[in-house]
């Protein structure tokens, strides 16, 4: 993915708690050429065989930032300027409605309990996808899928590099 506007992309893991699920979502930023942050603590050992298993050796094709915490993250992300955009099953705005921009920083929370609301408080945007009643989420390695395409896709048309269809 060339980058012609800005910044990249970059997908937040906050204190992740499933391996598996962490090693999709880096797998994923190394296919797409998205950076990741990962804000600790996460609920294992980021040397765990689940982990390493699920990222396979596309986790030395990632970006990784990582954090101590989510003061540290937040520090890092107002000195580059760059806007937090959570995606949340509590947000009000469709993500499909939401503009993107380079640079924005996609936060993905717990896959046991979100994000506090601390950390809710300082996103810039909230966008959730719509889920079908009484059905509540989807897992967090999808949904952040759903979402940076949707992402990638706007950005991509903005920069006047979408495909012929």
């Amino acid at each position: 993915m060339t980058d012609t506007a800005g910044p990249p992309l970059t997908l937040a893991l906050y204190q992740p708690d499933i391996p598996q699920n962490c090693g999709t979502m880096l797998r994923l930023c190394a296919c797409l050429g998205v950076e990741a942050a990962l804000i600790a603590p996460a609920g294992f050992p980021m040397s765990d065989r689940a982990f390493r298993r699920a990222g396979m050796d596309y986790l030395d094709h990632v970006t990784l930032a990582r954090h101590e915490s989510f003061a540290a993250f937040a520090a890092w992300r107002e000195a580059a300027g760059r806007r937090l955009v959570l995606l949340s099953t509590k947000a009000a705005q469709d993500y499909r409605d939401f503009r993107y921009a380079p640079g924005d920083i996609l936060l993905v929370g717990r896959e046991s309990s979100g994000v506090p609301d601390a950390v809710r408080a300082v996103a810039d945007a909230g966008v959730r996808i719509p889920i079908r009643p009484p059905l509540r989420s989807l897992n967090v390695a999808v949904a952040a899928a759903m979402v940076l395409g949707e992402a990638l896709r706007q950005i991509r048309d903005a920069a006047g590099e979408g495909g012929e269809g």
